[in-house]
Order: C-alpha cells, then sequence, then structure tokens
C-alpha cells in the first residue's frame, strides 16, 4: 500500500509542537529491516528545520468510503445498526533525517520521478532537463531519509459484519461513481 498510495502526511513532534506535511515517499525496501523511506520538503517548508523529538510517522492512506446503514440486511432484520467508514492506513515510523547534500537530493529526485513517470507512454526524465537548471532547483528542497523502525497496518473493510451485509456494501458501494468507493468495495471480504 506504501507503493500504491505514496502521497503520505509525514508527521514530527518538536518542542513547538506537531509538524505535518504531505509529500511523495519512495520505499526503498533494500534498506534497513522494515526498508526506509526517501523524499524531499521544501527549503522554505519549517518542518526540516524543526528539532524532532522522538520518531517521525508517515500516514498513507489508501481508499476509503462512507458506508450507510441502509446497505445492511440487518437494518431490515433488527435496525440495531450505524453508519462507519472502511478505509486502509498504514502508520510507517522510524528516526528521520534531513540533508542538502546535492548527490543525495538528485538520487531522490530521480528515484521519485522514475517511479511516477514510469508507467507514461512518453516519460519524462530528470535528465530531460539542462543539468545547471536542475541544480539550481535543488537547492530549493531538503531531502530526508526515514529508517523505518515498525508499520502499523490497519485495514477496516467491513470484515466486522455477517456475508450478506458485506454483500450490501459491495452493491451500494459498485453503484456509486466514486473510484475511492469502487476501491473500497473490491477490499471488502467475500
Amino acid at each position: 500500500m506504501m507503493r500504491a498510495a505514496p502521497l503520505a502526511n509525514l508527521v514530527t513532534a518538536t518542542a513547538d509542537g506537531l509538524f505535518a506535511t504531505p509529500l511523495p515517499l519512495l520505499l526503498d525496501e533494500s534498506e534497513g529491516e522494515h526498508g526506509t523511506l526517501y523524499g524531499h520538503v521544501a527549503r522554505g517548508n519549517p518542518h526540516w528545520k524543526a528539532t524532532v523529538s522522538g520518531e517521525a510517522m508517515a500516514i498513507f492512506m489508501g481508499p476509503d468510503a462512507y458506508v450507510t446503514p441502509a446497505w445492511y440486511a440487518t437494518k431490515q432484520e433488527t435496525g440495531k445498526v450505524v453508519p462507519t467508514w472502511n478505509y486502509a492506513a498504514v502508520h510507517a515510523y522510524g528516526p528521520i533525517e534531513f540533508f542538502e547534500d546535492a548527490d543525495r537530493l538528485l538520487d531522490v529526485v530521480t528515484r521519485l520521478t522514475n517511479i511516477h513517470e514510469g508507467g507514461r507512454k512518453d516519460p519524462w526524465f530528470v535528465t530531460d532537463a539542462p543539468e545547471d537548471f536542475v541544480r539550481a532547483q535543488l537547492r530549493g528542497i531538503v531531502g530526508l531519509r526515514m529508517p523505518l523502525t515498525r508499520i502499523d497496518a490497519k485495514r477496516k473493510m467491513s470484515q466486522n459484519r455477517n456475508a450478506v451485509d458485506r454483500a450490501g456494501v459491495v452493491a451500494g458501494l459498485t453503484e456509486r461513481d466514486d473510484a475511492s468507493d469502487r476501491a473500497v468495495a473490491a477490499l471488502v471480504p467475500k
């Protein structure tokens, strides 16, 4: 899921309070026991300047959808139902390091670009831009590296409901025009 939903909210605790920044992250599974996250923030973002207290957390959100009790057969049988929300999320934790080294930044930017351009018919590559322009752009960002110490994955997809109620949830979500609703429907246990 961390690869499928790469835009994460990076959260750190500091003496000045919590900082949260949405940003694309890449998971390098070959580095560390649980992998290592890489990304970058704008140099103007104060997030990277604050001294972090403890570990950082990256929150990756998968598909989610509101579930109305009207979809449950149990509603007609007993009326003992309430609305809920189905969702999938991953919380990844680890110490965070911010860095300014241009070669490391170029590596992160290149890897992120290759991931997100990789599925395109005519992908754009960092090397398509003039080198001096790329180097100037790198001065506007700060890299981050976060070796993961633990990962908590959470998936609530109506698994607490009986098979008939789950079938109603799938039917209700499938009828809606929202892509996230249909993605959730595909994850509800049959």
